[in-house]
């Protein structure tokens, strides 16, 4: 189910099930990518950029996508463009626009294999991210798994399984982004950034319309 109202007045909320990968590269390019198999909008897949000189941008497949993602998030610059993923065994294939990634993933490691094992219906359960929230403080980069975002809207990040990622390439524009990196400094497109270690990390996003 991907659209839920709270109750006691609440806002409504929209649940998004699927993958996130951070990952940096030697050129100071973070990119974070979304791949969400089931959404209010249906499956799709979106891009945030962050620069080395600080821009801030997102590719997004439909100018639904983008108003929705742009306004929960920050951005310099949108862009509406084909965001496609592939994946076959444990590559995964970007071609976005301008953008052009590849990453293979690699064995999961303990907290990994520990996340996995949390049933779906409670990593969808906001009290689940609440209570992870904590812990989560400890990883570096400042990953939160709660808070405000914009448009008065909050968020939950239920996670469920992370694999870091071995080895990526990425070309931008057609240049070179480089080797892979840590994600350093931390993105800023919300109110926390992904792992410092490049990962792929599938999570139950729930976010709270605001009025």
């Amino acid at each position: 189910m991907s659209r839920t109202r709270g109750t006691r007045g609440r806002h409504p909320r929209l649940r998004f099930d699927g993958w996130i990968a951070g990952v940096g590269t030697s050129s100071g390019t973070r990119v974070v990518l979304g791949h969400w198999q089931r959404s209010p909008f249906g499956p799709f897949s979106d891009v945030m950029i962050e620069r080395a000189d600080g821009e801030r941008l997102l590719l997004a497949p439909s100018h639904r996508t983008a108003d929705f993602v742009g306004d929960t998030y920050g951005f310099d610059t949108v862009r509406v463009v084909p965001v496609e993923v592939s994946v076959a065994d444990d590559t995964w294939t970007v071609d976005a626009g301008p953008l052009e990634l590849h990453f293979t993933v690699a064995r999961r490691r303990p907290l990994g294999v520990l996340l996995r094992a949390v049933p779906g219906v409670l990593a969808a359960r906001p009290a689940w991210a609440a209570l992870t929230n904590g812990p989560a403080h400890l990883l570096p980069t400042q990953v939160r798994t709660r808070g405000r975002t914009g448009a008065r809207r909050r968020e939950w990040y239920g996670v469920r399984d992370m694999r870091p990622v071995g080895g990526m390439s990425a070309v931008f524009e057609g240049l070179d982004l480089g080797v892979m990196a840590p994600v350093e400094p931390p993105v800023r497109f919300g109110f926390g950034s992904v792992p410092r270690k490049p990962t792929l990390t599938r999570v139950t996003t729930t976010v709270e319309l605001g009025r």
